[in-house]
C-alpha cells in the first residue's frame, strides 16, 4: 500500500484514533445483537457470523491501541518511531482471523452432518439486516481515512469488516433461505462460505503487514516522484542508493545525490536543505536522510548495503 502524502503526522494520528474507536464501537454493538438472535434462533450461520464480528472486536481493539502507539514520537529506545506497531496489530488481526475461518467451518461441516430447526427466524434476519448496515457505514468511513492515511493497520480492520460485511449477506441469505424456503442445510453452507472468506481476507492483510515488517520498498511510482523532486534542482544532478520503507505513519527515506564539486561546503548544505523541503511538501510524514557525493569524483562507498552488482541487479527486476 502507498502511503497518502497529504497529511501530518498529527493529523494521521487524530484521523486513525477516531476511526479505531468507531471500529470498536459498532463491533460492540453488533456481537450483542448477534449473540441474542444465535441464542433465540440456534442459527450456525449468526454462530459463525457473531464469531466473527467477536474477533473483530479484539481487533479492533488491538488496532486501536496500536495506532495511538504508532503515533508517538521518537524516542532514546526507539529512533526510528514506532510505526511498526501497526503492522504488528495487523498481524493478530490475520492470526485472529485464521482461527475464526477454522471454528466457523468446525462448526458448519458438523451442523451439516446434523442439521437443527432454526427458531425466532424473524429476530435473526432483524439482526443481519442492522448488521449490514452498521458495517457498511463502518467501511465507507474507514475507506474515507484511508485515502487520507494509507494506515496499515485501518486497512487491516477495514478488510475484516469487509469480509464481515460479505459474511454479513451470506449468513442473511442461509437463514433466510432456511426459515422461508424450507432449505435447512443452507444455513450450514453459508457458514462454510464465511469461513472460506474470512480466509481469503487474512491472507490479504498477512501479506501487507508483512510487506512493511520486512521493509518493503515503497511503489515504483513513489520511488520516481521522490527522485523528481530531488533532482528539480539543476545543480543536484543525480540520485543513487535509494532506499524507502513505510512504518505506520511515517516513511523512511535515504539515497545519495550527486552534485556539482565545486560548491562550497555552505553551497551543498543549502541546495540539500531545499531538495529535502521539497520532498517534505510533498510527503509530511517523511524521515529523510541525504548524503552528497561530488559528481564524477566519488569512490564506491556505502557499507554492508552498498550498490554491489547483485543489488543493481535486484533494483532494475524490481523496476521492471
Amino acid at each position: 500500500m502507498s502511503p497518502a502524502p497529504s497529511l501530518t503526522a498529527a493529523e494521521t494520528a487524530k484521523l486513525t484514533r477516531r476511526v479505531t474507536l468507531l471500529s470498536v464501537a459498532v463491533a460492540l454493538v453488533l456481537v450483542s445483537l448477534k449473540a441474542v438472535a444465535w441464542l433465540a434462533s440456534g442459527s450456525v450461520a449468526l454462530l459463525a457470523s457473531m464469531a466473527d464480528s467477536g474477533l473483530d472486536l479484539v481487533a479492533s481493539l488491538v488496532t486501536y491501541f496500536a495506532v495511538r502507539y504508532a503515533a508517538a514520537p521518537p524516542d532514546d529506545e526507539h529512533r526510528f518511531g514506532h510505526g511498526k506497531a501497526e503492522a504488528f496489530a495487523s498481524l493478530v488481526q490475520a492470526g485472529l482471523v485464521f482461527a475464526s475461518a477454522a471454528l466457523i467451518g468446525q462448526e458448519a461441516i458438523r451442523s451439516l452432518i446434523e442439521p437443527e430447526p432454526l427458531r425466532q427466524e424473524g429476530l435473526a434476519v432483524a439482526v443481519m439486516v442492522v448488521s449490514i448496515v452498521l458495517t457498511g457505514g463502518l467501511i465507507a468511513a474507514q475507506s474515507r481515512v484511508l485515502r487520507r492515511t494509507a494506515s496499515i493497520a485501518v486497512a487491516g480492520d477495514r478488510a475484516h469488516y469487509a469480509t464481515d460485511l460479505a459474511s454479513n449477506a451470506v449468513a442473511l441469505l442461509g437463514i433466510a433461505a432456511a426459515a422461508w424456503l424450507g432449505l435447512g442445510h443452507l444455513d450450514a453452507v453459508a457458514a462454510v462460505v464465511i469461513s472460506g472468506l474470512l480466509l481469503w481476507g487474512a491472507v490479504a492483510v498477512f501479506r501487507d503487514s508483512s510487506n512493511q515488517l520486512m521493509d518493503h520498498e515503497l511503489p515504483q511510482a513513489d520511488r520516481e516522484a521522490i527522485v523528481a523532486l530531488v533532482t528539480a534542482d539543476p545543480r543536484l544532478t543525480d540520485v543513487h542508493q535509494l532506499r524507502t520503507r513505510a512504518s505506520g505513519p511515517y516513511i523512511h527515506m535515504q539515497m545519495h545525490v550527486d552534485l556539482d564539486p565545486k560548491l562550497s561546503l555552505e553551497e551543498a548544505h543549502s541546495v540539500l536543505v531545499a531538495a529535502e523541503k521539497r520532498v517534505l511538501n510533498a510527503y509530511p510524514r517523511a524521515d529523510i536522510l541525504m548524503h552528497p557525493d561530488p559528481r564524477g569524483a566519488a569512490e564506491p562507498h556505502g557499507g554492508a548495503f552498498a550498490e554491489t552488482t547483485l543489488g543493481k541487479r535486484a533494483l532494475n527486476a524490481d523496476e521492471r
